[in-house]
């Protein structure tokens, strides 16, 4: 059984379920503190209905995925690259965002909470809570579909890591709130950010292999399409269709189908073979995004409003 699928939906799982976990968390300490625990059935209510709508997603996604790829054998291939820069994109964007938001995001919670809280009708309160709870998980929970989705990471296994990563961001939600105990979410956010940042750099690779079969397979069904191949022989002996000459073959070394390279690609997208393009797009990336990422930790806005010293005391120190 390859368990190395196991790994990347729990990191991704973990990491989005502990932001989940904190907003629960702070909604849950807010009501107590306002004497509206009568109101905390409308929390678990919402973590429920997100999570439900989650895997509901998920199992669209992979009906989808499996009726596309049965009608050609591009169609796979383009669905995984698609999902993959999908993937890429959000990811991205939800890690800097968080980053830059982590200050403030106790005050943002505790405002959406007090908004839903002056409501008249006690049910309209209740709504209001479970709306917030809601889409708090569900968006957690669309980034880890989309992210399984754009790995073709179907099955059990896939499923385990994802549900592991899921109970022990719930276990880091109950000794924050309920037990009290005290753990450095700065540190561990920082350290679940750099191997989210190496996580999609990977995606990067594998997203433009996917392209590279894609059109591998349109050149190959007739004569007409052989130009889709526009990277010839005459530049390099060893090359892609559409990605340039090879940087390496790992092959004989370090093969993807055995560990530890099994481990490394489902994980940080290694390859055995590796292309110019796909290199270059990887440092690339590591350095746009890691350099936003790294200087978002210190504090730099990049969009938005800048944050006042008081969003400072809101930290999740």
């Amino acid at each position: 059984m390859n368990f190395s699928s196991v790994l990347p939906t729990f990191v991704i799982t973990l990491r989005e379920g502990v932001e989940a976990a904190l907003v629960v968390g702070i909604v849950l300490a807010c009501l107590r503190k306002a004497k509206q625990s009568r109101l905390n059935g409308w929390v678990y209510l919402g973590v429920i209905a997100g999570i439900g709508a989650s895997v509901l997603v998920g199992v669209l996604f992979s009906w989808l995925l499996q009726s596309l790829g049965a009608l050609s054998p591009v169609a796979e291939f383009l669905m995984e690259g698609i999902f993959s820069v999908v993937a890429i994109a959000l990811l991205s964007w939800m890690l800097i965002w968080m980053t830059q938001q982590a200050r403030s995001m106790k005050g943002m919670v505790e405002g959406e909470l007090s908004a839903a809280l002056r409501r008249d009708q006690p049910t309209a309160a209740g709504w209001g809570v479970f709306s917030l709870i809601f889409f708090a998980v569900l968006r957690e929970g669309f980034e880890t579909v989309v992210f399984i989705a754009a790995k073709f990471q179907q099955g059990l296994l896939p499923a385990m890591g994802a549900l592991a990563g899921l109970l022990v961001s719930a276990s880091v939600g109950v000794l924050l709130f309920k037990w009290g105990v005290k753990l450095n979410l700065r540190q561990f956010f920082k350290v679940m950010g750099v191997l989210l940042l190496l996580i999609v750099a990977g995606l990067v690779v594998t997203a433009l292999g996917h392209f590279d079969k894609v059109m591998q397979t349109l050149a190959g069904q007739n004569r007409a399409s052989e130009s889709l191949c526009f990277y010839y022989e005459h530049f390099s002996k060893v090359h892609s269709c559409v990605l340039g000459s090879g940087v390496w073959d790992l092959s004989k070394v370090l093969p993807e189908d055995q560990f530890p390279g099994l481990l490394l690609s489902a994980l940080f997208g290694y390859t055995q073979r590796l292309y110019q393009v796909q290199a270059i797009a990887y440092v690339l990336f590591l350095v746009t995004i890691g350099t936003v990422y790294f200087q978002s930790l210190s504090g730099k806005v990049f969009w938005g409003k800048s944050r006042v010293a008081s969003d400072q005391n809101q930290s999740l120190d």
